[in-house]
């Protein structure tokens, strides 16, 4: 184990279990993962290797003797009859028979139906009318001969979900991690190894957490195929349902006016709808029409009483298009069904959480860290959905009063539930409290600006904050910064205002013509910051234009060591062969570091790069610093230039540098950053 997993398992023995076991004790079993990390948290809450293997064979012979397969539902029948009473794992909905005025349950994979269950049960677990909820529960077989008898018994019922927690154990604990380290612990939970992700991709997963513990919370995701946007709705808690988008009622999810049955959003946490995006699909009109008032104001009516609920609204779907290509020609709701494509819903949403921002998930993204047993940690979000953090930013900071009622409450919510998940305890600093705060503000902010391109009725609305020196700030998206000349167009406008905001990326120099025009193509003294996420960055489009020239090159860097730090210098390379006449020749000095462990194979790359160099008209050399003192990382060039790179060459995040097949390994402008700074600068003593 880390440091990190030691300190988890001490300050939560007992209540966290190694994440990747959930694949272990999987096998077959078509299950949510709550269900597994239930029977995990029961016999592998351990960090003794022993106990955890002995527990594993516990789960597995749990599963292999209890969990119903559908194929095999017969002889789990038979075993029924034959022994008179047998415990099964399987998911039970109830429903009430008004002819017999009985509740009678129907097992989902067992195949039986009409097994009869006492109002207190149903009392106790509600839910079990709605949806249906995974139990551990004893039949028992008693064949009786009158006509329509049913023989199923239930003896006993347990739903699959955490009886009790300590809140305040929970506070107490968490006290004991820096920020970073509950951030990683969090996303460790959700079953990701947290060194693969940057800050803002880690809390861009966290966003998904937030309508569990912040009650009447909407929110929408988009972004490409694979990124893993439903999985947290289906597998992370038992109080969370996924639906798909097309198979929803007006009865279903609200209420039923011929029997008064109310539905999925008052007995669910969550109401994700998957799918959610298809320009084709067909909705009922009367669904959206509802749906906007509930998403309003918490409640709802068919015409016959007024009914309030707080079940928080997930909507997710998948892009068929990229970022710029839905800024130039549409907006980013371009993908939502026609009926939802409506400005008066949209408005409704609290945050756009950006898909396209999360990498497809691979498997060397999962975790074989420690990380909180998900029911225990759904139970803890539970139990905050009535509390309110949204004013915990105002000591410090206050929103434009530019902002209207409508965003400020996006805002706040957002907020609440960001510090409800990382700071429970309270104590957060001035600045991560301003983190939260621009993050959210983000948000709202890209769904306002969407509407605004939607209809142009909208009143622009300057996004900022204020602290308690009086000093603003204006909150931009990453989109905003990545592609300002497509961001402020509106659907609406003239042909012409595209056409001269294209005419500016025609200027670029052939090089990085098919790049986003990130750096300015004539070199000047700069400083220049970049977000974590943002794409379109290269080292073409970095330092091309101020290496034009330069017939020596200095480039200082204690990081260019491990494989994929080589390669980044290799790609360096690259960029200076690309802008380097054909005719000349240029040289390039390393100095770094050497590595403890991997000195050899170092010098080998170097060599490698040596050899490729002398054939192109580089000449590249290298030497290690000894003194062991060397942090700075910069560039200079005998044409009189320094850039000082704060991350070095390392600025982009980690991708699967062995797959040929994508453009991230091949095009470093589709590769998303870290966040950096470069200063440039005029040495006039070169």
């Amino acid at each position: 184990m880390n440091n990190l997993d030691q300190k988890i398992n001490t300050h939560f023995a007992g209540l966290v279990v190694r994440k990747d076991l959930v694949k272990t004790v999987k096998g077959n079993a078509i299950v949510p993962t709550y269900v597994l990390e239930y029977l995990l948290g029961q016999y592998c809450a351990t960090s003794d290797e022993a106990s955890i293997q002995t527990g594993i064979e516990t789960v597995k012979e749990i599963l292999r003797k209890h969990y119903v397969h559908r194929n095999e539902a017969g002889l789990v029948r038979s075993h029924i009859k034959e022994k008179g009473r047998y415990k099964v794992i399987d998911k039970i909905s109830v429903a009430l028979n008004d002819k017999t005025d009985a509740y009678e349950a129907e097992f989902s994979n067992l195949g039986i139906k009409k097994v009869l269950v006492d109002s207190g049960t149903i009392k106790t677990h509600p839910k079990l009318l709605v949806g249906g909820v995974w139990c551990i529960a004893d039949i028992e077989y008693e064949f009786k001969e009158e006509k329509n008898a049913i023989p199923w018994i239930m003896s006993a019922l347990k739903p699959i979900q955490l009886s009790h927690f300590d809140f305040e154990g929970y506070g107490e604990a968490r006290r004991q991690f820096t920020t970073d380290e509950w951030i990683d612990l969090l996303i460790q939970s959700i079953g990701f190894n947290p060194e693969l992700f940057g800050k803002r991709s880690k809390l861009t997963q966290l966003i998904r957490l937030i309508p569990y513990c912040e009650s009447n919370y909407n929110l929408i995701e988009l972004g490409p195929k694979g990124t893993g946007k439903s999985h947290i709705y289906s597998e992370f808690s038992p109080h969370g349902i996924l639906i798909s988008g097309g198979e929803v009622t007006v009865p279903k999810l609200f209420v039923s006016n011929s029997s008064g049955k109310i539905g999925l959003v008052g007995y669910w946490d969550v109401v994700a709808f998957d799918e959610f995006a298809g320009r084709q699909k067909r909705v009922d009109k009367s669904l959206v029409d509802i749906m906007k008032n509930y998403m309003a104001n918490n409640s709802f009516s068919r015409g016959v009483e007024t009914l309030g609920a707080e079940a928080s609204m997930v909507f997710v779907g998948n892009t068929q298009h990229t970022v710029p290509y839905m800024l130039k020609h549409s907006n980013l709701f371009d993908e939502l069904p026609e009926k939802f494509y409506d400005s008066a819903f949209l408005d409704r949403i609290h945050f756009y959480a950006p898909g396209w921002e999360i990498d497809i998930i691979r498997g060397e993204m999962f975790s074989d860290g420690y990380g909180f047993v998900v029911d225990y940690l759904a139970e803890i979000l539970r139990s905050m959905r009535n509390h309110d953090y949204s004013d915990r930013y105002k000591e410090h900071f206050s929103l434009s009063p530019d902002i209207s009622t409508r965003d400020r409450d996006g805002i706040n919510k957002t907020f609440s539930g960001l510090m409800k998940i990382l700071f429970p305890q309270g104590g957060a600093s001035r600045d991560e409290i301003e983190e939260m705060l621009i993050f959210a503000i983000e948000g709202r902010k890209r769904v306002k600006d969407q509407l605004m391109r939607l209809d142009t009725t909208y009143p622009t609305v300057h996004f900022s904050y204020t602290d308690a020196s009086g000093q603003s700030r204006t909150v931009k998206t990453l989109e905003e910064e990545t592609y300002p000349q497509y961001y402020k167009k509106t659907i609406v406008e003239p042909e012409g205002l595209l056409l001269q905001a294209e005419s500016i990326e025609l200027d670029f120099p052939k090089e990085s013509r098919d790049q986003a025009p990130v750096a300015a193509p004539t070199v000047k003294e700069q400083h220049q910051i970049f977000q974590e996420n943002q794409r379109g960055v290269s080292y073409d489009s970095l330092f091309g234009h101020y290496l034009r020239g330069a017939s020596r090159i200095v480039v200082t860097d204690p990081y260019i060591r491990l494989f994929y730090q080589v390669r980044n210098f290799m790609e360096f390379l690259e960029t200076v062969l690309k802008y380097k006449p054909i005719e000349d020749e240029v040289a390039v000095h390393l100095i770094t570091t050497e590595d403890d462990c991997k000195g050899e194979q170092q010098k080998e790359n170097f060599e490698k790069m040596k050899n490729s160099c002398d054939t192109a008209g580089i000449a590249f050399t290298w030497e290690f610093d000894e003194t062991g003192t060397m942090h700075t990382r910069h560039i200079e060039t005998d044409n009189g230039w320094k850039i000082l790179l704060d991350c070095g060459l390392d600025i982009f995040q980690h991708y699967e540098m062995n797959d040929t097949f994508t453009f991230n390994n091949r095009l470093q402008q589709f590769r998303p950053c870290k966040a950096f700074e470069v200063t440039y600068f005029k040495d006039n003593n070169t």
